[in-house]
């Protein structure tokens, strides 16, 4: 199925023939009209085949009591009434597709399926209707050989064929129904009046007032206006333990609340819902091709064609060089090699492994924006990670408070937080905390300017104030006087440290620590046994950043990094012929993560983050990297297992359908057993990647 086809109603790609697939997933596990379609085919398709079957193999039954009852002329009438539905009505689908694939260009599966049942069918009506066209390198004693059984039994199985194709790809979308079923179907709205009543979700739009009570499923995102409680977030993060929630925490549509009650303010809804995006991600990724599916799509350009011209060799071959009758011979060898090389089972290869492998990753909390990324991803070498918010846990905190000679702590923190009240840094977030668990009034601020990556500027209560780092006191001749030397050693213990100023004078120095995430050095200890080498970028200073590398076993380090440096420093990277991924959550990741051969967003960052990466991870910890990895390599080691039993079904198989065996052993294969390979084939290939789903990680 190639992702580029759009159609309004079920039905089959021009490209490549095979089903296309929903691009918006539904939640109930609807009856599929094409699958009961195939299914109803299937089953009349047997029925009718079977005695076919055995009017077919009559006179190899000893005392031959059909051949006694029947002449050979009723039993070719008998065996055209049969199989005319079959090939005609049930099998029909074959030829609209093969005669599609020639129009548009693109031959295919269905382009040998179609002239090889074709071929069988329409020599046998004509064998039946007129004997006596034929010469005699056709006939055999009991007359013109007809192959009704071959055509009916291929069609019979092309078509069991789609009906575990279209089951498969059925039980695919099992990932995406899970997902879609967290959603609940109601909320309770809370009036202006504060009367309350249960509305449709879909009723619910941005600002209004929603009570989850205990056991219930949060609606849609937002932020709790009144109550706490617990929250339930592991069916989308992956984390066991719920999550204490209280007034101005966010929570996620889709989670499950604990014993506690709330009311909260919803701020996205419908599509723009967090489970939303995650569904419409999985569904893009699943309809997307990896760049490996490229090889496929080459070799089956060239192999059709070549396949239609060995079809045409072996006929000729058997024609004059074959035993009697020769064109009987050369007929049944050539529809034997057009069934049996067509290349469904290399169409399958790598689109069933993609689909049910983004599928399993989403369970697990690791969202794969488009197969590309999954596949690239395996062979990075190089991991570039941010530090804020992706090696720690992004949410730090005042440790210290060191001031100049005649202030003291509580002057630095109300000029600092007074400051940092128009700035969205998270150390702004932990400074206003800071002031505010110590009861601090802030003052006035006008005049706010921000400086990326180095600090903020501005009036408090009419004197010109300072708060950043020592670029930005370096570019505004600010001296650091004394507290430089304690800055250092904060630094060199891990806290980034803040030069306050005012007036032209150093107030003081804050120092805020970020915590590391638990997971993260089994994370880098999981990623380093994989041969990757791991690199950090932050805007701390080169003693904090060494502080964090040396914790953690970090082999590289660049510190004091603008944002606009870190793509930069992907590119030189990737110029030394490095496969990069860069791992990051904020706004000012997104131009790296871009540049990246593969971007990593963490999903508890910001959603430009998420909009940048190839994948994101929901727990948001590098754990959920390592997982990524084990599901990039084992998705791709699927393909290529796939890829190879195509590749190699074919090798094998058109050679002794062309008969390369008969001269040395006497072995023939039949149309009918080339299709049962070839359905073999494409089952084989399906059972093989549906094993991704159980796949740990």
């Amino acid at each position: 199925m190639h992702p580029e086809i759009v159609r309004s109603a079920p039905g089959s790609c021009p490209i490549c023939g095979m089903a296309l697939e929903r691009r918006e997933a539904i939640a109930e596990q609807v009856e599929n009209p094409e699958l009961a379609d195939m299914t109803r085919r299937f089953w009349i398709s047997a029925a009718l085949t079977i005695p076919i079957l055995a009017l077919a193999v009559s006179d190899m039954i000893p005392g031959q009591p059909l051949q006694n009852i029947l002449s050979p002329r009723a039993v070719g009438w008998i065996e055209l009434i049969l199989a005319t539905p079959v090939v005609l009505w049930a099998g029909w689908f074959s030829f609209e597709r093969g005669w599609a694939s020639i129009v548009n260009g693109s031959l295919n599966m269905f382009t040998l399926i179609a002239l090889g049942t074709g071929t069988a069918y329409v020599f046998s009506v004509i064998a039946v209707l007129f004997p006596l066209t034929f010469p005699d390198s056709f006939r055999v004693m009991s007359g013109v050989p007809i192959y009704f059984e071959a055509a009916s039994a291929i069609s019979t199985l092309v078509i069991l064929g789609q009906v575990l194709e279209l089951r498969a790809r059925s039980r695919t979308s099992t990932a995406i129904r899970s997902l879609l079923k967290l959603s609940p179907k109601s909320a309770r709205l809370v009036r202006v009046d504060g009367t309350e009543i249960d509305v449709p979700v879909e009723h619910v739009a941005a600002g209004d007032l929603l009570r989850v009570r205990p056991g219930e499923k949060v609606p849609v995102d937002g932020v709790i206006a009144e109550g706490e409680s617990s929250v339930d977030e592991s069916l989308m993060t992956g984390e066991p333990i719920p999550v204490e929630k209280s007034a101005g925490a966010r929570v996620i549509g889709g989670t499950v609340n604990g014993t506690g009650t709330f009311i909260m303010r919803a701020d996205r809804v419908g599509s723009e819902t967090l489970l939303s995006q995650i569904v419409r991600m999985v569904s893009e990724a699943q309809r997307s091709r990896a760049p490996v599916q490229k090889l496929a799509d080459r070799v089956s350009g060239y192999f059709v064609p070549a396949v239609l011209v060995i079809a045409i060799i072996t006929f000729i071959a058997w024609a004059i060089y074959g035993p009697e009758p020769k064109m009987a011979h050369a007929l049944l060898n050539a529809v034997a090699v057009l069934i049996i090389a067509c290349p469904c089972a290399l169409g399958l290869a790598t689109p069933m492994a993609i689909m049910v492998g983004t599928g399993r990753g989403a369970l697990a909390g690791i969202l794969v924006k488009n197969a590309e990324a999954l596949e690239i991803f395996e062979k990075v070498d190089t991991l570039v990670v941010d530090k804020t918010g992706t090696l720690t846990e992004g949410r730090p905190r005042v440790v210290s408070v060191t001031p100049a000679a005649g202030w003291d702590g509580k002057q630095v923190l109300r000029f600092a937080a007074t400051l940092e009240r128009g700035s969205e840094h998270p150390l702004a977030g932990a400074i206003l905390a800071a002031a505010k668990e110590r009861s601090i009034d802030l003052g006035n601020l006008t005049d706010f300017q921000s400086r990326t990556g180095k600090g903020v500027l501005g009036k408090v209560d009419g004197r010109t104030v300072a708060l950043g780092n020592r670029a930005l006191f370096a570019e505004t001749n600010l001296a650091m006087g004394k507290l430089d030397e304690t800055a250092k050693s904060l630094e060199a213990d891990g806290q980034t440290v803040m030069f306050v100023a005012a007036d032209g004078a150093v107030l003081g120095i804050i120092g805020v620590a970020d915590p590391i995430k638990s997971t993260t050095p089994e994370a880098l200890a999981k990623l380093h046994r994989e041969g990757i080498r791991i690199i950090m970028l932050t805007g701390d200073s080169l003693a904090t950043a060494d502080s964090v590398a040396r914790k953690l076993g970090i082999d590289q380090i660049h510190a004091e990094i603008l944002p606009s440096g870190k793509s930069e420093i992907v590119k030189q990277l990737q110029a030394e012929g490095h496969r990069v991924a860069m791992a990051g959550d904020g706004v000012n990741d997104a131009p790296a993560l871009s540049q990246a051969s593969v971007g990593i967003a963490m999903g508890t960052g910001t959603d430009v983050a998420m909009e940048s990466a190839g994948i994101t991870l929901l727990r948001g910890d590098l754990l959920g990297l390592a997982r990524a990895r084990t599901l990039s390599r084992a998705t791709m080691r699927n393909i290529r297992q796939n890829l190879f039993f195509a590749f190699v079904y074919n090798a094998v198989g058109v050679p002794i359908a062309a008969g390369v065996l008969y001269p040395f052993f006497g072995l023939l294969l039949s149309p009918i057993l080339a299709s049962a390979a070839m359905t073999f084939s494409s089952v084989s290939v399906i059972t093989n990647a549906l094993r991704l789903r159980k796949l740990p990680l």
